[in-house]
């Protein structure tokens, strides 16, 4: 692997880890902030944490395909771990966005529930990572 191959894959990682942190650390913030306003903040935040990880995840398969002109060869556990991250970011994109659209008008019970989900999605995401990375 060349110098800026491996910038490349180190600088999406940075990206990646920087969403993650996002995500995971954002959503446990949440859960023991009650201010709403502050909540919405937090809620933007994750948002584009959420957004961060789906995008440099794909951004990794691309540079793959970039150097390899494939995509990056990972099967069994690996592959399984990639389709619960795409899920959890999928489901926290759409969870976050629904809240931002229209969370103002929610009761505080239903509030609670979207930051305890965002947290489990964050928390299984990255936990997937670790299979992802070490079966691939």
């Amino acid at each position: 692997m060349s110098d800026v191959q491996n910038l490349s894959y180190a600088a999406i990682q940075v990206v990646h880890n920087l969403g993650a942190v996002a995500v995971v650390g954002g959503s446990l913030l949440a859960l023991k902030w009650r201010d709403r306003a502050m909540r919405r903040k937090i809620a933007q935040l994750v948002l584009i944490g959420w957004l961060t990880q789906a995008a440099s995840g794909a951004t990794f398969g691309m540079t793959t395909y970039y150097y390899y002109h494939e995509l990056p060869d990972i099967s069994g556990i690996a592959t399984y771990a990639l389709g619960i991250k795409m899920i959890c970011a999928t489901l926290g994109i759409l969870m976050l966005a629904a809240y931002l659209w229209s969370g103002e008008r929610w009761k505080e019970q239903r509030l609670e529930r979207v930051w305890i989900s965002s947290a489990v999605l964050a928390v299984t995401a990255i936990s997937a990572a670790a299979f992802l990375r070490w079966f691939s």
